[in-house]
């Protein structure tokens, strides 16, 4: 492997503005009557068999008329814009536990789903639990209305379903980290080795039962050519409330100033609907994602309600400790301190969300 050694301007399709992409629909891909009822039909069984997600395997649920087009949601992550928006499902008409089904058959055949939180969960539920600001340290972004600041998540491959959309709002938004990167080096070339050096990350406001305060990962890597970024200044700004983590240098704080400026150019980002049934995948080292404020239904039935699956693939080069590198996969140990009234390991437990859980006390 060759990391980085000089700064050029990144080229290709990862490096997209979303003023034109928007223009095409070469990012969504709409399935086929065949696929939909080879999903429709394959996810029933799985409602049925209701099988332990730690150590269920995609052999056991295979996809023969939908395999092809997983592959090309995979190569559209892997080589061209890093994401794909994927349309047909009818979760209207399915119960969620139909939708979750589809969803986390389909993840199996693209990655290892990982543990969402401390209590081992392998989906979480984007939903709306609180009145509580996404500023309020007590509360996570995504069981909140308002708008979230761009981030990355935990994983190689970030998942979002739609069951159900806001009354209004709610637009999921993708920026491209080429582009971020580009944009960075035209206007502040001096700042970008900052991106490759070590930053700690607050890890307790990201799940409020983490193991620990804080990680440390760079936001970006560059190795072998292959770029990839892992960026979002708020969970960098609020690590600076522990006394353990070094303080952020002048020059720190210059380019998380710098990066939130390029996010807010107009243009570079792309805002898209996302309508029941719809799945976004998406490569989490490509791209980072947000949303806009939303406002919800009263009536719990019909709240705005997404599942988001974290993935695991490899085969991305990347340098050491790169991202939350501190998660655990599918399988792994941590159900041993999971109290097994919270435990949740089947799909008839965790298609529905937790209201216990992501709003401290």
């Amino acid at each position: 492997m060759t990391t980085v050694t000089t700064y050029k301007p990144i080229v290709g399709p990862a490096a997209w503005r979303g003023d034109e992409i928007a223009t095409s629909d070469r990012w969504i891909y709409r399935l086929s009557d065949e696929q939909r009822t080879e999903l429709e039909q394959v996810g029933t069984r799985f409602v049925h068999d209701d099988p332990d997600l730690r150590f269920v395997h995609p052999d056991e649920y295979p996809l023969p008329i939908t395999g092809e087009a997983i592959r090309a949601w995979e190569d559209s992550m892997d080589n061209d814009h890093g994401f794909v928006l994927v349309r047909g499902l009818r979760s209207e008409l399915y119960s969620d536990a139909l939708s979750a089904a589809i969803f986390f058959i389909l993840g199996l055949h693209i990655g290892r789903p990982m543990q969402q939180n401390s209590l081992g969960d392998a989906f979480d539920h984007i939903i709306a639990i609180t009145d509580l600001s996404a500023d309020d340290p007590k509360a996570l972004g995504s069981r909140t209305t308002d708008r979230l600041n761009f981030h990355s998540d935990t994983s190689d491959v970030v998942a979002l379903m739609c069951l159900r959309g806001a009354k209004a709002g709610g637009k999921s938004i993708l920026i491209s980290g080429a582009t971020i990167y580009n944009e960075l080096l035209r206007r502040r070339p001096d700042l970008v080795p900052l991106l490759f050096e070590p930053w700690y990350w607050d890890w307790q406001k990201q799940d409020h039962d983490a193991p620990a305060k804080f990680y440390v990962s760079p936001m970006a890597s560059l190795v072998d050519g292959v770029f990839s970024i892992y960026a979002g200044a708020r969970m960098i700004r609020s690590a600076q409330d522990y006394p353990e983590v070094p303080r952020l240098t002048a020059a720190q704080i210059e380019l998380l100033d710098e990066m939130d400026e390029i996010f807010l150019t107009p243009g570079l980002a792309l805002e898209m609907d996302f309508r029941p049934g719809d799945i976004q995948w998406l490569l989490n080292y490509t791209a980072l994602h947000s949303r806009t404020s939303y406002t919800d239904y009263r009536q719990p039935e019909l709240k705005r309600h997404l599942l988001r699956l974290w993935l695991e693939r490899g085969g991305r080069p990347l340098v050491a400790n790169f991202g939350k590198h501190v998660a655990k996969g599918r399988g792994d140990q941590i159900e041993e301190a999971v109290p097994p009234e919270q435990a949740r390991f089947h799909l008839s437990q965790i298609a529905h969300p937790r209201y216990d859980w992501g709003v401290m006390a």
